[in-house]
C-alpha cells in the first residue's frame, strides 16, 4: 500500500501545482503557454490520483482478509 500512498501524494501535489501556476499567471495576459502548462501538471496528477484508486481497489480485491 506505501505504492498507493505515494502516487496519490504525487498526484494531489500534480495538481496544487498546477492550480499554482494558474494562479501566478492570472495576472500576466501575455501568453498561453504557462497555462498549457498547469493544463498538464493537472491532468497527470488526475491521471496519478485515478491510477492510485485503481491500485487500491486491486489491492483490496487481491487480500481476502478484510
Amino acid at each position: 500500500m506505501p505504492f498507493v500512498v505515494t502516487l496519490r501524494n504525487l498526484g494531489t501535489a500534480a495538481i496544487v501545482i498546477g492550480l499554482l501556476i494558474t494562479l501566478l499567471t492570472l495576472a500576466s495576459a501575455g501568453s498561453d503557454r504557462p497555462f498549457v502548462l498547469a493544463v498538464l501538471i493537472v491532468l497527470i496528477g488526475i491521471g496519478l490520483r485515478i491510477e492510485a484508486a485503481l491500485a487500491a481497489t486491486a489491492a483490496r480485491q487481491a487480500d481476502p482478509s478484510d
